[in-house]
Parts: structure tokens; C-alpha cells; sequence
């Protein structure tokens, strides 16, 4: 499943995609507030690997947005 592969997109597609994770990472760490607050390890758990793995992506294709 870590196969990978090339994508041709433009920068404003990356940029995109680049704001859609944030809508997403912010709603995983929303929810990881939620399940700690309700002392829900597992969830909490779950949720901030997903919000670390997204952080992680959205920081690989910040790197090819030129800057504004």
C-alpha cells in the first residue's frame, strides 16, 4: 500500500489539497480534544496519528507550493 506514484498537478491544485488537509487536520484534532476528554485512550490515540499523518503530508507538498 506505500507503493508510489507520480502525480503532474498544478501548483494551485496543490494548494488545494494543501487546504483541504487543514479543514481535515483540524477536525482530527478536534476530535482527539473530544475522545481525551472523555477518557477515551484509544480514540485519542487514533485520532492524533491521523493528525500526525496528515501534518506530515501537508508539510511534503507545502514544499512545492511557491509562496505568495
Amino acid at each position: 500500500m506505500n507503493e508510489e506514484i507520480t502525480l503532474k498537478l498544478t501548483s494551485d491544485e496543490v494548494s488545494m489539497i494543501v487546504d483541504a488537509l487543514e479543514v481535515d487536520l483540524e477536525g482530527y484534532i478536534e476530535s482527539a480534544k473530544e475522545a481525551q476528554s472523555t477518557g477515551n485512550r484509544a480514540e485519542t490515540k487514533t485520532f492524533n496519528d491521523a493528525a500526525t499523518r496528515i501534518q506530515t503530508l501537508m508539510a511534503k507538498l507545502q514544499e512545492l507550493v511557491p509562496e505568495e
